[in-house]
């Protein structure tokens, strides 16, 4: 019908050009609606023309005489040879064209907003297919559902059409907590390991989405469907945020100085620990500052993205006392350390604790982190940390440094998820950002500009080590000096330059994967700001950069 109107206003402006100064013939009685007279020239009907039938309008200016028509048939003959302005005629296939048109918009209109299907969503009392309620049955369906190893078992539940649905809910994972929540608005809380409750979903009318909202959780497919038997097949999607998409950059200023409460990482090695050591570290869930004025929902050992930096001797003993005081379950994977991973990297309920000892045999930086799934969530996050095992005939140096490098992903503001954040004003970690490797800040010990504006510190003819690692989850790093150029490069437990070995060589960059690390040495000739950098130039650009001051 909408063709139609188009189709009859082309009709109508072409005739109007075609017949301009062309008298037309007027319509016939017989085209009059049915029981009503015809309209007559002015606006009068054919009851009130002249009896005579004498011609009015356009026939009366021509000054011509007409012949009386007869009754009946020779009086249409008479109307069929007056002429008609033809203005006339294209007013009167406008306004069908109108009719007609506004005609198909309303039932277009009607069609989609309501004179066909309705959306149905959750606990609508509706039918999925549009046809009308579902009316509650009075019956009530239970089903028990576990769990466990990021599954729900079952992960489909059949319900009939205008059931109650009663989920009995149990959280069997040993160390990790869960919840349900479904699209209709229902949501179980966060569950312990061995917590169970009873959770009412409500009359199911159509079929529903459920998932685990724990951060990661969803995307490594903890999901279930509520299938509504007899319902139609309709289902009711997840409320989201409109006009914003994850996968869209966080606006990060680079050129500010971090936020009045950051305290700048002290990025010095600590000092040497002789002999075996015992220590604790917590994990807690912190909003954490990663760039100026930028906080992330962040997962932590001892409240910082990027742990301490730990030190060990070669050939002592490390003993970790771990807890885990926050919401969700955690755990530490030692890189240093060879030992069973079954008991000491187990994920920890909150609450729960367990010792971890190692013996640190082998020299070099060592990567520490999270090994509870999602891995990538939870190192993203901010639980990675560094492990040093300087070698047995490590030379002194002036100064050294350690320089962690961790990329994070965030949940932009409006975007899908943002809601969930654990802390007020605090951007989630983006599980669809990590998968699409696309982080917004690549960073130095947890922030993106601390040591901008609080540089590291050495002298002219001092020699300087740095020690870095590349902390992931997923990025390396090509570590660079701006001009510097290392004489020592120690890279995975083995040297590979030294002045020593008579080569004159030097290097330009530390090569590093993700999980890897060393350390380089350089000597600065001439005072001024030097920077450190990641020279993929992308994640120096994203914050992978430290100004070290040099003073004469």
């Amino acid at each position: 019908m909408l063709c139609s109107f188009v189709v009859l206003m082309v009709l109508a402006i072409r005739a109007s050009i075609r017949n301009r100064g062309v008298s037309l013939p007027m319509p016939t009685a017989a085209a009059s609606a049915p029981g009503g007279p015809s309209a007559a020239p002015g606006g009068r009907s054919a009851a009130s023309a002249p009896a005579s039938g004498a011609p009015t309008g356009a026939a009366a200016s021509t000054g011509g005489s007409a012949e009386r028509p007869r009754p009946g048939r020779d009086r249409s003959r008479a109307a069929e040879d007056r002429p008609v302005d033809r203005r006339s005629l294209t007013g009167a296939l406008v306004g069908l064209g109108t009719v007609l048109g506004v005609t198909a918009l309303g039932g277009a209109l009607d069609r989609s907003g309501g004179g066909g299907a309705a959306a149905v969503g959750g606990g609508s009392g509706l039918a999925a297919d549009g046809g009308g309620p579902v009316a509650p049955t009075g019956e009530t369906t239970t089903i028990a559902v576990s769990m466990a190893q990021m599954r729900f078992d079952p992960d489909v539940l059949e319900v009939p059409a205008g059931n109650t649905l009663v989920i009995e809910l149990r959280n069997d994972d040993e160390g990790d907590v869960h919840d349900l929540v479904l699209a209709n608005g229902v949501d179980s809380g966060r569950m312990a390991p061995g917590a169970s409750l009873t959770l009412t979903a409500g009359v199911i009318s159509n079929d529903l989405e459920g998932w685990c909202s724990i951060v990661g959780h969803r995307s490594m497919g903890m999901t279930l469907q509520v299938r509504a038997l007899g319902g139609g097949g309709g289902r009711s999607a997840q409320p989201s945020a409109a006009g914003v998409a994850e996968l869209e950059p966080v606006a990060l200023d680079l050129q500010a100085a971090p936020g009045a409460e950051h305290a700048v990482r002290d990025a010095r090695l600590p000092a040497a620990v002789s002999g075996d050591q015992r220590l604790t570290l917590e994990m807690t869930e912190v909003a954490a500052e990663i760039a100026p004025g930028v906080l992330m929902d962040a997962m932590t050992y001892e409240g910082t993205v990027v742990g301490p930096i730990l030190r060990s001797e070669p050939g002592a003993r490390l003993t970790v006392d771990l807890v885990n005081h926050g919401s969700m379950g955690h755990s530490l994977d030692l890189h240093a350390g060879r030992v069973s991973p079954d008991e000491v990297m187990r994920t920890l309920a909150p609450g729960e604790r367990l010792e971890y000892a190692i013996t640190t045999e082998y020299a070099g930086i060592w990567l520490y982190h999270c090994a509870t799934a999602p891995m990538t969530v939870h190192l993203a996050a901010g639980m990675v940390g560094a492990l040093i095992v300087p070698p047995a005939d490590l030379a002194p140096a002036d100064r050294e440094y350690v320089l962690v490098q961790s990329e994070h992903y965030l949940v932009p503001a409006g975007a899908p998820g943002y809601d969930a954040a654990r802390h007020e004003g605090a951007h989630p970690v983006s599980p669809a950002k990590i998968a699409a490797e696309r982080p917004d800040a690549t960073v130095f010990n947890g922030h993106a500009t601390q040591y901008v504006h609080a540089p590291l510190e050495a002298r002219v003819g001092e020699r300087v080590r740095l020690w870095v690692l590349a902390a992931g989850p997923s990025r390396g790093i090509s570590f660079h000096v701006v001009g510097g150029i290392f004489d020592t490069v120690f890279k995975e437990g083995a040297y590979l330059l030294r002045p020593e070995d008579g080569t004159d060589g030097g290097a330009q960059a530390l090569d590093l994967a993700s999980a890897q690390g060393g350390f380089v040495e350089l000597v600065f000739d001439e005072p001024g700001t030097y920077t450190a950098v990641n020279h993929s130039f992308v994640d120096m650009e994203r914050g992978a950069k430290a100004l070290i001051r040099v003073t004469g």
